[in-house]
């Protein structure tokens, strides 16, 4: 199993987080922002990624902190499990639909951190969450976990729709990137030999 812990305890937030790369969805979370529970379970549930993560932060200020702490969680839990990237496809595709909505994730676990982020987000908030919040998510996981990460809305115009469809779409990237390439036999998936 490849697997990554980390638990980053800043004067914010206390996040724990465990990762499992070859799970079968098992998720159990609790981060006191309920929507962002909700996106972590899709990438739980449709990345098949176990996930145990905790978080405790100054919600009561807003939820910017936690969010963002635990993108940062996720990004170096994920990077621990990766290891050196051996065997590993080590890039992944998804367009998933939900309803009118439609978003494309395509990314590179190439070790070298980017976002090009392209969702439009009608509604300042979906519940208590604000959706400027996703874009600060994915920049945390990508600069920690090492991806090259494209974002792209090709359709939609209900703000839950459109951001369930990216974390799906993510997810479904992420398990394709990161499931071992039998093809591989355990090499590098990189001419230089090396993913950094």
């Amino acid at each position: 199993m490849r697997t990554g812990t980390i638990h980053r305890v800043t004067g914010e937030t206390d996040v724990s987080v465990t990762l499992g790369l070859d799970g079968s969805g098992r998720c159990t979370v609790n981060t006191g922002v309920p929507f962002l529970d909700h996106m972590l379970h899709q990438i739980s549930s449709h990345g098949l990624i176990d996930l145990e993560i905790k978080a405790l932060g100054d919600t009561h200020i807003d939820d910017h902190h936690t969010n963002e702490d635990v993108g940062i969680a996720v990004g170096q839990a994920l990077a621990l499990a990766l290891g050196e990237r051996r065997g590993i496809h080590r890039f992944g595709h998804f367009v998933a639909p939900l309803d009118e909505a439609l978003v494309q994730v395509v990314l590179d676990c190439s070790g070298r951190p980017h976002l090009s982020y392209g969702l439009t987000i009608p509604a300042q908030k979906i519940g208590s969450y604000d959706t400027e919040l996703v874009k600060e998510f994915f920049v945390a996981v990508a600069n920690n976990a090492g991806l090259t990460l494209h974002i792209r809305q090709l359709e939609g115009v209900n703000s839950h729709h459109i951001v369930e469809a990216c974390f799906k779409a993510f997810a479904r990237a992420l398990r394709q990137a990161t499931e071992l390439d039998p093809r591989r036999a355990g090499a590098v998936p990189s001419s230089k030999g090396v993913l950094a």
